[in-house]
């Protein structure tokens, strides 16, 4: 057996990824790794300003990044996230579904 360099064996050069909640925390964290393996990041989240800023983090790293706001929870943005990133990307080979948000829970419980 021949041992191959974890860049070898993670290489995402001709990749697209789209990562969802991608502007901060973990969803952004992702896009940095997917990014830094060679992989096209495309972001999402609901605010424009914060992508903007995301995808500039990752330029500044070398990575090709860009960005749509959608909010995942209507409809109507998912299906224009999917065409505007089909269009814009192509093919979309890595999907992190990184959206979501823990609302009216209180230390890991739902409120009352």
């Amino acid at each position: 057996m021949t041992h191959r360099p974890i860049q070898q064996l993670f290489d995402l050069k001709g990749k697209t990824a789209l990562v969802t909640g991608g502007s901060r925390g973990l969803g952004l964290q992702m896009a940095f790794a997917l990014g830094e393996a060679g992989a096209k990041i495309m972001l999402s989240s609901r605010k424009a300003a914060d992508l903007e800023e995301a995808a500039a983090e990752l330029q500044a790293k070398g990575i090709d990044a860009r960005w749509i706001a959608a909010d995942c929870a209507v409809e109507a943005d998912i299906h224009k996230l999917a065409d505007e990133t089909l269009q814009r990307m192509g093919d979309v080979d890595i999907l992190v579904n990184n959206a979501g948000a823990a609302l009216g829970l209180t230390c890991g419980r739902p409120s009352a």
